[in-house]
């Protein structure tokens, strides 16, 4: 099985190199220093169970690579409209793409049934590039819990003691290569769950960033720090129910909130969205924050303390100019 990892960053980056141990052909798209660190001296990922470093093929030229089976995008969402000619060209007719992202997905509605099905994003997808070039029946999604970073270039830190990547197709079909990636993932110490309902996930991890991330974003801190003060603990408890009540409204079972919530109050790691903004990187603004608070209007979730907090969060972003209003 041929598997390209677009995206050479902390998510992108680890799950390459769990990759790159198994029976797949392997290789990475990357840039820059990460690049070249990575072609001098390899991928070197560091996990609580030891260091594994690999050779996989790395190149930024996705054209020079033969089509894959499996592509798994692993870059931040406001890059995807740019990519999607270079993702394109990896493909052939029968490729899968795995959208390992923060928030909502592009392709939320796709296969979603009722009167929402087939609704596109323009906040994510503006020009309908991804969905017309790539396209929806292509998309898996993929939600990951790794808590990674980028030590320096071509050295990847995976935080957690337990690492894992739920993966599911929109349509909730079973997939036979879902499950051979599964199978090559699981031995390398990333625990791979193939579900029926890939939005459901979507939803129980987007209720931590909903919190953590705006949280993070104002106070450029580990959720820890944060929510051990009374008051902020209390706003995050009415944020978990504000954006529990979209999901179920939108007809997802997001778990229980109040149970990510206390993981994320033990949490010593920085959010990756506030990395960026103290990285000078693009941040997922849309995705994980304005977007949400779209479906809340479309469905008249009532949510006040989310738009409190994330309104404030995404002023932080513009302030920064790590933020450019978008239209939907």
């Amino acid at each position: 099985m041929k598997i390209c990892v677009y995206g050479a960053g902390a998510v992108g980056g680890h799950i390459a190199g769990r990759l790159a141990g198994s029976e797949a052909e392997v290789s990475l798209i990357a840039r820059g220093e990460q690049l070249a660190a990575i072609r001098q001296h390899g991928l070197r990922v560091e996990t609580r169970d030891g260091v594994l470093v690999s050779h996989p093929t790395a190149t930024d030229r996705p054209g020079d690579l033969e089509p894959q089976d499996i592509v798994i995008v692993a870059v931040k969402a406001p890059s995807l409209p740019t990519i999607t000619k270079d993702v394109g060209s990896l493909l052939h007719k029968d490729s899968l793409v795995l959208f390992v992202m923060n928030g909502i997905p592009w392709w939320y509605f796709h296969s979603h049934g009722g009167d929402l099905d087939g609704t596109r994003l323009r906040r994510l997808d503006p020009e309908s590039a991804l969905w017309e070039h790539i396209s929806p029946e292509r998309a898996v999604g993929a939600v990951a819990y790794t808590a990674c970073s980028v030590i320096a270039p071509g050295v990847i830190r995976a935080a957690n003691p337990v690492n894992r990547l739920i993966i599911g197709r929109p349509d909730g079909g079973a997939d036979a290569r879902l499950d051979a990636l599964a199978s090559l993932l699981n031995p390398s110490g990333l625990e791979v769950t193939v579900t029926p309902k890939i939005r459901n996930a979507v939803w129980a991890k987007l209720l931590m960033n909903l919190i953590g991330g705006s949280l993070a974003v104002l106070t450029a801190s580990p959720m820890k720090d944060v929510l051990d003060k009374a008051a902020v603990a209390g706003t995050a408890k009415a944020m978990a129910a504000e954006g529990a009540a979209i999901a179920r409204a939108l007809g997802c079972d997001p778990g229980d909130p109040y149970e990510g919530l206390s993981k994320l109050a033990k949490s010593g790691h920085l959010q990756s969205i506030a990395q960026d903004l103290l990285a000078g990187r693009p941040m997922e603004i849309d995705a994980m924050f304005r977007v949400p608070l779209d479906l809340a209007e479309l469905v008249q979730v009532p949510t006040p303390n989310l738009d409190l907090m994330i309104e404030l969060a995404t002023q932080r972003a513009r302030a920064a100019e790590m933020y450019h209003d978008t239209s939907r």
